[in-house]
C-alpha cells in the first residue's frame, strides 16, 4: 500500500544502509550540493532582499516534526466580528534566489525535497533552506504575507497576498500542540486554528472534497527486536493542512482572475477506481453504504483503527493523475482539482517544492497589480514538466524505501505462514494479486493455483524477502 513516509525510531539499521545507497544510484538521487551553489547560497543568506513592510507585530508560530528545520509556513489566526482573519506567512525564497543564478538552477534540476529516514535530499541548500530562509523562532525573516478573511461558515471571502517582514516567535511540534488544545492551555491563536480548521473540514465535506489523513509507516526498534506500526495523523495536523488548503483556493481564485497562473489539477475518478476501492473496503471489514460518497465514506475512517488506516493508503490512488496546468491569456478548459472539488494551487511550500516560488510570484503580482515578473512568464510553461518529473521520481524512492524496510521486518520469516486478505486481482490472470497482512503493515505480490478470492481472508506463505532486490512474495495455502 503506498504510504506517505517511512520513520526510524532509533537509527538507520545497518541492514539498510547498503541498501538506500542503491536506491539513490538507481534513481540518480542527487547527492551534495555543487560548490558554487553552496558559495551562492552562503553570499543570498548575507544579503536577501528585504521588503518594506514589517509585521513582526503578528504573534506568528510554526508547527512542524521535532526534527524539522525547512519552516515553510508560520500561523498566526485572530476573530474578527463573526469570523476570523488569517495569516499565513510563507518563506520568501525568492529573496534570496535570482532567476537564473546557480541556486535556481540547481533547484530546476531537483524539483522538490526528497525524503528517507536517514536524511533529506534538500530543494535548496542547508545554508537557505534551514537557515537563512527558514521561518525560524526570533529570527526576523522575508516572507510572503497572506491575509485571508474567513466568514463564520469557514468559507473564505477575502484574500491579498505581500511581501513583508515576520518574526516567529516559537517552534511548536504537532504532538506539543495537541496536547495544549486538549488541556485547553494552548493561545487564543492555536484555539482558533482549531476552529477554523473544523470549519473548513466541515466545507470541504460539504462540497464533497477528500484530503486524506493518512498514517506514516514507523519503523519501530526495541531490544533488537523490529515491527512496523502506523502514527495516526493528530487533528490539529487536519487543522493545519486545512489552513494550508485554503491559501491554495485563495491563490488559485487569484490565479483564475488573473488569468495567468499554474494551478494543480486532477480529472475527475472513474466507475472502475470506484469498484476497486469498495472491493477493497469488503476486504479490510469496512462497509461502504449504497450511496456512500468518496468524500462520506473517507471522512468516516479513523486512521488510528489499522484496517481504516489501510484503506486510507488504498484510497491515495484517488490522488493519481494529479498534475500541473500551466495558463496565461485566459484560463483553463479543466481548472479543478478533483479531489479537492475546488480550483485548488500549490503555494504554501516554496523551501520543498519548486513550483511554489512561481505561483508565490504571481499572486504577488496580482495582488499589488503590477505586471507578473518577466522570468515567470518566460519559464512557467516548463515547471509542470519538471514537476512531474520530479514527482516520478519522489514517488519511485519513497515506493523503494518501503518495499526495502517490508522485506527486511520479514526477511527472516521465509517460509512462515500468515493472514491475510486479497486486495487486488490482477485483471489479465486472475490467478496473481497483492495480499495484505493482517497482522503486519505490509503487503506483496501473491500467487495461487485458482482465481484468487478478491476481498476475502486467507493464508499465505512468504516465499520471497528480498532487502537487495525489495521485493516480498507470497503464495496462496490452500
Amino acid at each position: 500500500m503506498p504510504l506517505q513516509k517511512v520513520h526510524f525510531a532509533d537509527e538507520v539499521p545497518e541492514v539498510f544502509r547498503a541498501s538506500l545507497q542503491e536506491i539513490r544510484r538507481e534513481l540518480d538521487v542527487p547527492a551534495e550540493f555543487p560548490a558554487e551553489v553552496v558559495r551562492a547560497a552562503l553570499a543570498a543568506a548575507k544579503n536577501p532582499r528585504l521588503p518594506e513592510l514589517d509585521r513582526t507585530d503578528l504573534e506568528f508560530v510554526t508547527i512542524d516534526p521535532p526534527d524539522s528545520m525547512d519552516l515553510d509556513q508560520a500561523l498566526y489566526i485572530e476573530r474578527a466580528g463573526d469570523g476570523f482573519t488569517v495569516y499565513y506567512a510563507i518563506a520568501d525564497v525568492a529573496a534570496f534566489v535570482q532567476p537564473g543564478d546557480p541556486i535556481d538552477l540547481e533547484a530546476r534540476k531537483r524539483g522538490e525535497t526528497l525524503y528517507a529516514p536517514d536524511k533529506r535530499i534538500p530543494l535548496h541548500p542547508p545554508e537557505l533552506s534551514e537557515s537563512a530562509a527558514s521561518l525560524l523562532a526570533d529570527q526576523v525573516r522575508p516572507a510572503l504575507l497572506w491575509t485571508i478573511a474567513v466568514d463564520a461558515t469557514g468559507e473564505g471571502t477575502d484574500v491579498t497576498c505581500q511581501r513583508a517582514l515576520v518574526k516567529s516567535r516559537a517552534k511548536l511540534s504537532y504532538a506539543g500542540v495537541q496536547k495544549d488544545l486538549d488541556a485547553g492551555t494552548a493561545s487564543e491563536s492555536l484555539q482558533l486554528l482549531r476552529e477554523v480548521g473544523k470549519l473548513r473540514e466541515k466545507r470541504e465535506l460539504e462540497r464533497g472534497g477528500v484530503n486524506l489523513p493518512i498514517p506514516d509507516q514507523e519503523v519501530v526498534t526495541s531490544d533488537g527486536e523490529w515491527s512496523l506500526e502506523f502514527r495516526a495523523p493528530l487533528p490539529v495536523e487536519g487543522w493545519n493542512a486545512q489552513i494550508s488548503l485554503l491559501t491554495g483556493m485563495a491563490a488559485a481564485h487569484l490565479m483564475m482572475y488573473g488569468e495567468i497562473g499554474i494551478l494543480r489539477t486532477l480529472p475527475e475518478s472513474h466507475d472502475d477506481l470506484r469498484r476497486k476501492l469498495e472491493n477493497t473496503a469488503k476486504a479490510l471489514g469496512i462497509p461502504w453504504p449504497v450511496g456512500t460518497s468518496y468524500a462520506e465514506f473517507i471522512h468516516g475512517l479513523d486512521p488510528k483503527v489499522p484496517a481504516h488506516a489501510a484503506m486510507l493508503a488504498a484510497c491515495t490512488v484517488l490522488f493519481r493523475g494529479a498534475g500541473y496546468t500551466a495558463f496565461s491569456g485566459g484560463v483553463p478548459a479543466q481548472p479543478e482539482h478533483a479531489a479537492m472539488k475546488s480550483e485548488y494551487a500549490h503555494c504554501t511550500a516554496p523551501l520543498r517544492r519548486l513550483v511554489d516560488r512561481w505561483t508565490s510570484e504571481i499572486c504577488v503580482a496580482l495582488c499589488a497589480d503590477t505586471e507578473v515578473p518577466q522570468w515567470v512568464r518566460e519559464s512557467m510553461d516548463e515547471i509542470p514538466k519538471i514537476m512531474e518529473e520530479s514527482a516520478r521520481k519522489a514517488h519511485a524512492y519513497e515506493r523503494a524505501i518501503v518495499s526495502m524496510v517490508e522485506a527486511g521486518l520479514v526477511a527472516e520469516q521465509v517460509g512462515s505462514t500468515f493472514e491475510g486478505v486479497i486486495t487486488d486481482v490482477d485483471d489479465r490472470d486472475q490467478t496473481r494479486g497483492i495480499v495484505a497482512l493482517s497482522t503486519v503493515a505490509i503487503e506483496g505480490r501473491v500467487t495461487g493455483t485458482a482465481e484468487l478470492p478478491l476481498g476475502q481472508p486467507v493464508r499465505v506463505k512468504l516465499t520471497e524477502a528480498d532487502i537487495a532486490k525489495r521485493t516480498v512474495a507470497f503464495e496462496l495455502v490452500p
